[in-house]
């Protein structure tokens, strides 16, 4: 295997996504899995593929992620996080059309803490007047 061009680290919710791009075709593989396999449904495959595409390099490099935490949406959204950032250390001239996408901005929302009393963040038990 040869060695890649870069590796990045992107991040959402409690999800961390490694991403090492490498010269070849554009075959993507997640943990050892396909990309089919590891996100089975279009819109997490399109969120994923968006760098891509924006750069306009979607056959050019094989992306070699490992991915853990959060669930799947959030997985998606850091996988997308670290291809755009390896996009930039291999050419900077992408910069700005990843910027304009909005690929670059970490989406720092994560899910609000349980107060006490309360069912979870906000609910609360149902009032009970007798």
């Amino acid at each position: 295997m040869t060695m890649p061009l870069t590796q990045t680290t992107g991040r959402r919710k409690e999800a961390v996504a490694r991403a090492r791009l490498r010269e070849g075709s554009g075959v993507v593989t997640i943990n050892g899995r396909p990309f089919d396999a590891y996100f089975p449904t279009a819109a997490q495959r399109m969120v994923v593929s968006e760098p891509l595409r924006v750069a306009e390099v979607l056959d050019r490099y094989d992306v070699d992620a490992s991915i853990h935490g959060g669930g799947v949406t959030g997985q998606a959204g850091a996988l997308r996080m670290a291809i755009a950032r390896s996009l930039i250390e291999i050419d900077p001239e992408t910069r700005p059309a990843l910027k304009r996408a909005g690929l670059l901005t970490r989406d720092s929302r994560k899910k609000e803490s349980k107060k006490y009393g309360l069912k979870k963040a906000r609910k609360a038990p149902q009032y009970t007047k007798r």
